[in-house]
């Protein structure tokens, strides 16, 4: 049976470093949509004060393994983020309760 396991990830960057970190997110959702991995469901908000990010994965896989480490893309996301940050991100597992469309179920 799969593991299922989603996470909320939330960091906040410094002013004008928002630019560069949604190109950054956005080169990540660019390679997603040529591998289109199976069982793997990602979104990104901006928050209203424009610097800080929240992102939201399920992953529903055999393992449980997320496949963003495995894209190049997604490690240059991380390569330079702590210099990017006022705000580090926060890692939090989530255990769902109830939702209605949000993971295509």
């Amino acid at each position: 049976m799969a593991a299922v396991k989603r996470v909320m990830v939330r960091y906040k960057v410094k002013p004008g470093r928002e630019k560069l970190n949604e190109a950054l997110v956005r080169a990540v959702y660019a390679e997603l949509e040529k591998a289109q991995p199976a069982g793997f469901r990602y979104a990104t908000f901006k928050q209203a004060d424009g610097l800080s990010f929240v992102h939201f994965a399920s992953v529903k896989t055999e393992d449980g393994r997320s496949p963003l480490p495995e894209l190049g893309a997604f490690a240059e996301f991380q390569a330079a983020i702590r210099e990017r940050c006022d705000e580090v991100p926060i890692v939090t597992e989530l255990e769902e309760i109830g939702s209605f469309r949000m993971f295509g179920r």
